[in-house]
């Protein structure tokens, strides 16, 4: 009787596992992220348009009126008598702040609303490269918009006002100075409503709070004793910002170097705040 011998069964392998590809997170790739989350949304092309068409477009009306008041013989009141041709072309420029100031504050403010922040800050643990990745994107995009407004209503605005007293080239002294600041200005308001946006974490609070600091507050300090404007009114954000890019200076308004200075300190004081809500407290 012969006995059968079972040889001992091999083990299988288990199959080894496909090796995933070693992602890190790094600067670049954050500004990547934050470029295309932001050119995906389409409130952000809207709210571009409408900027960029507050400032051609109210810098262009602004010229004509003073042109048709000038033909006509009327008397033109205390705006406009001394108006030049840059000064009319960045007529629109309150009007265009508020609307790159708004798509800012959405830009941060937005993701807490859909609760996408929760996504955001998995993928980038370490929160603040989130927080400049945004603000630097769009800064950038504000700024490049606003600079080529500005200087398609100085354009169009100079030929309207062409052989007026108003009247200037992009050669006259200033000109490029001013057109560059006001597109500089209006790209550190974007910066500044994305701050408020993170700080905040809310739409209306972020835009509220931004409204009131460039349209309410010097408002309410123009109601102060007269001796306590002149130490408080040059120093308020938008007349800082507002001496960046205007032509002529008196000894009531800051140089542009020192309105850029103070208003970057603004910028920076919105940024820290924004910085340290997002490291302390939870999303």
């Amino acid at each position: 009787m012969s006995t059968l011998t079972a040889s001992p069964e091999t083990p299988e392998t288990a199959p080894a596992a496909p090796a995933r590809p070693a992602y890190r997170v790094t600067g670049r790739r954050v500004l990547a992220s934050e470029w295309a989350k932001l050119w995906s949304l389409r409130s952000t092309w809207i709210t571009l348009g409408l900027g960029l068409l507050f400032l051609v477009a109210f810098g262009i009306i602004a010229a004509s009126h003073y042109k048709s008041n000038l033909d006509s013989g009327r008397h033109l009141d205390r705006d406009f008598a001394t108006s030049t041709a840059v000064s009319l072309s960045l007529f629109g420029t309150n009007f265009a702040q508020l609307a790159l100031g708004v798509l800012g504050v959405l830009v941060t403010a937005g993701e807490y609303s859909t609760g996408m922040i929760r996504s955001t800050l998995a993928a980038v643990p370490r929160r603040l490269p989130v927080l400049w990745s945004k603000a630097a994107v769009y800064g950038l995009v504000a700024l490049m918009v606003a600079t080529a407004g500005a200087f398609v209503a100085f354009l169009v605005g100079s030929r309207i006002v062409s052989g007026t007293p108003a009247a200037m080239g992009l050669g006259h002294a200033g000109v490029v100075r001013s057109l560059l600041g006001a597109g500089l200005y209006l790209g550190l308001v974007g910066v500044i409503g994305t701050a408020l946006g993170a700080l905040l974490r809310s739409v209306a609070g972020g835009i509220s709070v931004l409204v009131a600091a460039l349209m309410l507050v010097p408002g309410l300090v123009s109601l102060l004793p007269t001796s306590w404007q002149g130490d408080i009114d040059p120093y308020l954000p938008s007349h800082a910002g507002e001496s960046v890019f205007a032509l002529t200076h008196d000894s009531t308004t800051l140089s542009p170097s020192a309105g850029l200075l103070v208003f970057l300190a603004w910028t920076a004081l919105a940024l820290a705040g924004a910085a340290y809500r997002l490291l302390r407290s939870d999303v």
